[in-house]
């Protein structure tokens, strides 16, 4: 009899997947042609699409041109050290991946962030095994009541499941409300986030002791990761990494580029 149940839960998934693909066909994630599944990249995206892989920063995990040996560091990372340990990211931000990233934030298709969270788990592999824990950048409360969702906390939730760690979304919280980063320039966004995060005393007994990965759609200039990664240490995080979808290479920065708000 439970088998019989069981089959007639199934036969109706089925169904209700079948309608709903009837009316509501899965689009291509870049340019909304028609895919066989939904946030995929169709054929003539998915060569849009640059990966980032090694050789790369050890720290920053910026590419690259050539193999540069172990442990070997851009200017970047000598010269401005950051407060985090490593950054990674799955695709640098141009082109589709940029589209992607925008769907996901401002036009409400989350069905995506399951898809592009598992390119971050590809690329963020060695920092996941290191993890303890799994904290998404937190929107502001009225920022969130606007948007009715974190598109960070979407991916965040993704890679926690799949990876079987502790999903923490709120171990941090926004306490300022910060203005838009776009049109800021770099110094602009470090002094626009200064002091916009915190680690309330509830959060504290969840991270204290413990290495942090700290998800993001995107890293642009590292002003808000790198704001969200020193509330963390202050809160007790013994270290903090951070892995984000998409990454604006450094000297394609311009101020008009979206980075989490």
């Amino acid at each position: 009899m439970a088998d019989r149940v069981q089959e007639f839960k199934r036969l109706g998934v089925a169904a209700l997947e079948f309608s709903a693909r009837l009316l509501f066909p899965p689009v291509c994630a870049g340019c909304r042609r028609q895919v066989s599944e939904p946030g995929t990249v169709c054929g003539a995206c998915w060569p849009k699409l640059r990966f980032l892989e090694k050789p790369w920063c050890e720290v920053m995990g910026t590419p690259f041109s050539h193999e540069m040996g172990d442990g070997f560091l851009s200017a970047q990372a000598i010269a401005d050290p950051p407060p985090f340990a490593r950054a990674r990211a799955a695709v640098a931000y141009e082109g589709v991946a940029r589209q992607m990233v925008q769907n996901l934030k401002f036009s409400d298709r989350t069905e995506l962030a399951p898809w592009m969270a598992r390119w971050m788990l590809r690329s963020g592999r060695e920092l996941i095994a290191d993890a303890q824990v799994v904290v998404p950048v937190p929107l502001h409360r009225r920022r969130f009541l606007m948007r009715r969702f974190n598109q960070s906390a979407e991916l965040a939730r993704v890679i926690a499941r799949l990876s079987e760690l502790p999903f923490e979304p709120d171990v941090i919280a926004r306490v300022k409300v910060t203005r838009q980063q776009v049109g800021l320039a770099a110094r602009e966004r470090v002094d626009n986030v200064r002091g916009a995060f915190r680690v309330p005393e509830a959060g504290e007994m969840r991270i204290r002791g413990r290495r942090v990965l700290l998800v993001d759609d995107v890293y642009t200039t590292g002003a808000t990761v790198s704001a969200v990664t020193k509330a963390l240490k202050r809160g007790g995080a013994s270290a903090v990494d951070v892995l984000t979808f998409a990454r604006v290479l450094p000297g394609d920065f311009r101020p008009d580029e979206a980075e989490t708000i």
